[in-house]
């Protein structure tokens, strides 16, 4: 039976704006939330980026029963594997079965140099989430941890306050070659949106990589908007810089370069990037497809500012039409 969250996006709202909107997620039917992980937004007009550990414990306090979980990107930059052992232990211990995965990804520059003056290729920082993932997993049985050959110096780590049940590591892949590598260790795939023929050549190399049986979740991006002349500008004006080949903008050092490299996008420009519409219709026949695809999480983005009227209108429009079916039920 596939889920339909609601996505926590930082780098749009204050941490106090987003506490609210995964609030009304709640109550109008969403049934998971998904948050994101970055100190910086991708531009000015995102205009924010809280932290997103201090914030998880105040949205599973002020939520009643949804779960959530969170992107990660513990490749010792920002957070050490043993930091975000601990902080995830925390938050899934004080909320049994509610905090239930983080997806490992490789980070980008954007994030992750502001501690670093070295920016390693793709492949060492895949060796990084790896090796970072078999040390959280080790914590998390209750061991002690000690690792001084690898890329992730720990000496006699232990954590003392564990959760009876851990969350799930998942594997953040947007590549067939990612994925397939994922699929042999991950406990699950998180991807974000793109052709039906894209997201099926991703799932089908994560189960063949060995992640046939494991859950699978997609982040959606989408631009609801009253009129399609609202909601295409909203999409321009908030999500223009998040168009960019992942390969090219991971190695981005500022928020200026994916302003740049932006500059001469037009509003007519995104309709091939994401899913723009007013209709509720459209947003119900998609979100099936996506389902019937084999999704068991799908992670519903709207990229505009207008988050009060997005959830409103889904919750009165989407999800109870989908309710009663093998998705949103």
């Amino acid at each position: 039976m596939t889920k339909i969250g609601y996505h926590a996006s930082h780098e749009q709202f204050s941490p106090s704006e987003l506490l609210r909107f995964a609030k009304m997620a709640e109550e109008s039917g969403f049934r998971a939330a998904m948050s994101s992980d970055h100190l910086n937004p991708w531009s000015r007009e995102q205009g924010h980026s809280g932290h997103c550990w201090s914030w998880l414990g105040a949205a599973l306090q002020a939520t009643h029963s949804i779960p959530f979980g969170s992107l990660s990107i513990p490749g010792g930059w920002r957070f050490h594997p043993v930091v975000v052992a601990h902080a995830a232990a925390t938050l899934a211990q004080m909320s049994p079965n509610r905090f239930q995965w983080i997806a490992l990804g490789s980070g980008e520059a954007l994030n992750e140099m502001v501690v670093s003056p070295v920016w390693p290729d793709k492949k060492e920082r895949n060796e990084r989430i790896k090796e970072a993932a078999d040390i959280i997993r080790a914590l998390w049985r209750g061991e002690t941890v000690t690792s001084k050959e690898g890329y992730h110096y720990t000496d006699e780590a232990k954590i003392w306050s564990l959760p009876e049940t851990p969350p799930q590591i998942f594997g953040a892949a947007l590549t067939t070659q990612t994925a397939h590598w994922m699929g042999s260790w991950a406990d699950g795939l998180v991807t974000v949106n793109k052709s039906i023929d894209v997201l099926k050549q991703v799932m089908q190399a994560f189960n063949e990589g060995g992640g046939a049986n494991k859950p699978k979740y997609v982040q959606v991006h989408i631009s609801w908007a009253d009129t399609m002349d609202i909601a295409r500008q909203n999409a321009f004006e908030q999500w223009r810089v998040n168009t960019l080949a992942p390969e090219k903008c991971a190695n981005f050092r500022k928020v200026a370069d994916f302003e740049n490299a932006t500059n001469d996008m037009k509003p007519s420009d995104m309709d091939e990037h994401l899913l723009i519409s007013e209709k509720a219709e459209v947003y119900i026949d998609y979100l099936q497809r996506l389902s019937d695809l084999g999704f068991d999480g799908i992670f519903v983005h709207n990229v505009g500012r207008n988050q009060a009227e997005y959830i409103e209108f889904f919750g009165k429009n989407v999800l109870p039409r989908l309710a009663g079916t093998a998705i949103g039920r």
